[in-house]
């Protein structure tokens, strides 16, 4: 396998535009700036690939027919209703079909180079859409393309996936598309179901029939911040991982968990973020040969922490990562400045956050991240044949 990085890229990517809405394609192109301009995509072994469009055959290995000839013809119809779309949410908007299947095959094309070795990592910031559900757009998100990606894995051959998702909405779309599908693991960490969109997520959820243990579910409750959430991701996410075994693993790193994301309620830093991206690639490594597909997902903090957070992923993927203390470059600063007039623009790659954190033990009284923590543990360990209980497992 080489050890290289695939960057999946195209400016074509940022015509996935709902116009005046949260997901701002700005986000993902100051990313791409900022990475640029910080030499992140000229290291060695980093290629950028361009996509293509997934076409019908592989929309529809997750998405209905019907489904697709709506979102074709909803642009063309000011009185289109139904299948999600045209919602405040949903907006329909011109060549959406066409925005959304470049998208998905981005991820795909990621997928695809990381399974058939010719990387060993490979990123989509544009990707991450993960709501979306067969035949329906939710939460932004019209195709599904972490799930069109992981079926084209499982196509190839794949037999044992993880999907990881740390945006900080539960990964409901592809959770139910695989739910019943002992071939794929998702683990979901994200704000508490009972105050954030899209109201699912809880720990009992944990796998269809023939497929017990393959859901995880992590809900936190408001205003937790790194160090509550590293401890609950370290309590969780290696375990169950360690117990699946997976060959390849796929990831959705919205950044929305952010403390200045206006969208959500959770007080994360990007020094946080960073971290967990490390922390992904490190189980890459260890369980799945360094094989590593990472999207974006959420985030609405355009300028402020979007691009540093993405950025930092785009170097651990490619290599070493970004000293915090970076200064972010006055030129990216410019730009950023022009594109979003009034928007706080960061100096540093840091947020000037400690991301440490006490491991979980079962023991004490517990506040409320240990409480999710263990309810998680409780309905989901055993069928993994792990101990709920024993902070080694």
């Amino acid at each position: 396998m080489a050890d290289d990085t695939v960057v999946v890229w195209d400016e074509a990517l940022l015509t996935y535009d709902m116009g005046d809405h949260p997901l701002d394609p700005v986000r993902v192109e100051l990313t791409m700036a900022l990475a640029r301009e910080l030499g992140v995509l000229d290291r060695p072994g980093v290629r950028l690939v361009k996509p293509e469009p997934a076409d019908d055959a592989l929309l529809t290995r997750v998405h209905d027919p019907a489904y697709l000839d709506a979102v074709r013809a909803a642009p063309r119809d000011p009185l289109f209703a139904g299948f999600g779309l045209g919602t405040s949410d949903n907006p329909v908007f011109d060549g959406m079909h066409e925005a959304s299947a470049l998208i998905a095959g981005a991820t795909v094309a990621a997928a695809e180079a990381v399974w058939r070795g010719d990387a060993r990592r490979a990123v989509n910031v544009a990707g991450g859409l993960h709501h979306a559900m067969p035949a329906r757009a939710a939460g932004f998100c019209v195709y599904n393309d972490p799930a069109v990606a992981i079926a084209r894995l499982l196509d190839l051959g794949a037999q044992r996936i993880a999907y990881v998702d740390v945006d900080v909405h539960h990964g409901d779309g592809v959770q139910e598309i695989f739910y019943r599908d002992p071939r794929v693991l998702t683990i979901s960490l994200h704000e508490t179901p009972l105050a954030l969109f899209p109201g699912t997520g809880f720990p009992d959820e944990t796998g269809g029939p023939g497929a017990e243990g393959t859901a995880v579910n992590v809900p936190l409750p408001p205003g937790v911040g790194d160090a509550g959430w590293q401890r609950a991701f370290h309590a969780v996410v290696p375990s169950v991982l360690r117990a699946y075994r997976p060959q390849v693993l796929v990831t959705q790193c919205g950044a929305d968990g952010h403390r200045k994301d206006p969208l959500a309620d959770l007080h994360l830093s990007v020094d946080g973020q960073r971290a967990t991206y490390r922390t992904l690639r490190a189980l890459a490594d260890e369980l799945c040969d360094g094989r590593w597909i990472a999207t974006g997902g959420g985030g609405y903090a355009l300028v402020e922490v979007v691009p540093r957070a993405w950025t930092h992923l785009l170097a651990i993927a490619t290599g070493e990562p970004v000293d915090p203390a970076t200064l972010t470059p006055p030129g990216w600063r410019d730009l950023a400045a022009r594109r979003r007039p009034g928007h706080e623009v960061p100096l540093r790659m840091t947020d000037d956050v400690d991301p440490s954190y006490q491991p979980w033990q079962p023991s004490g009284e517990p506040n409320a991240v240990d409480r999710a923590v263990a309810a998680t543990r409780k309905a989901v360990f055993p069928l993994l044949g792990l101990d709920p209980h024993d902070p080694r497992d």
